[in-house]
């Protein structure tokens, strides 16, 4: 049994930026045991899988550890991938995820991403997430899905290393690093070693919450971002009420066949 395989860099105007994300179209569901070994070997922070459906697609992303709710880069790779690999001629596809229906929408060399907005609350363990960043100062300690931590320096975010141990014992799903950026409105890292991924370059889901954070404290309704360290991507966000709308580009980088032994 051969499954086709698309390995794309999201938020990434060429190669080797960005963040890459396998893609495998299916026609029906294979086993959620055969799904992870898939992203396993993959060895991705994200693999999306999806199935067509009679409205659009059903689609599924699985870390090397986990499969997650929501996964913002992997979404921009599966619309890149039925847009311009299957030749789905739609203007917009609309995805049945575990986070409920989200739309991909082409926009000029772009694709845009339609995501429902997130609310970040206050959160108190100051002490432990700086012991896990090895930082001293904090500007703002936040949590959604994630732990948001707003600093006043954008090289700081640079230079974090952070103990994967320690994030490890904090809760929610990842920790995120932010400052206001200088050439750009927002610079972040993401880091999320609970489920399987030390550090995502680009995080299309964090800026769920940090979009909307930096929106009101910047008093503008369209931001520009990039995230990453070593390796790092560029992408927008606009707030439209309580949806984030995030767009970027995808560059490709291979195609193969993954062969599976029958089920």
């Amino acid at each position: 049994m051969n499954i086709e395989l698309y390995q794309v860099d999201a938020f990434a105007s060429k190669p080797f930026e960005g963040n890459p994300a396998a893609v495998c179209p299916l026609e029906t569901w294979l086993d959620d045991g055969v799904l992870q070994a898939i992203a396993t070997e993959n060895n991705l922070s994200e693999t999306a899988f999806f199935v067509p459906t009679e409205s659009g697609y059903q689609l599924r992303w699985f870390t090397p550890a986990v499969e997650v709710d929501l996964c913002g880069h992997a979404t921009l790779a599966a619309a890149w991938v039925i847009f311009n690999m299957l030749g789905d001629s739609a203007e917009l596809l609309q995805f049945e995820t575990r986070s409920g229906q989200l739309l991909v929408q082409r926009d000029g060399d772009e694709l845009a991403m339609d995501f429902p907005a997130k609310v970040v609350e206050p959160f108190t363990m100051e002490a432990e997430v700086k012991a896990a960043l090895g930082i001293n100062e904090i500007e703002e300690l936040l949590i959604s899905d994630d732990i948001v931590v707003v600093v006043n320096d954008a090289q700081l975010i640079e230079s974090l290393t952070p103990d994967m141990q320690q994030l490890k014992r904090l809760p929610g799903r990842g920790i995120v690093v932010t400052a206001k950026g200088r050439d750009v409105d927002v610079v972040s890292r993401w880091f999320g070693p609970k489920v399987g991924v030390e550090e995502d370059p680009v995080t299309g889901s964090a800026h769920t919450s940090l979009a909307p954070y930096w929106a009101k404290r910047l008093g503008k309704q369209q931001l520009t971002a990039r995230q990453g360290g070593a390796r790092k991507g560029a992408l927008s966000c606009e707030i439209e009420g309580d949806r984030v709308i995030i767009k970027g580009r995808v560059a490709p980088y291979l195609k193969g066949l993954i062969t599976l032994p029958p089920q």
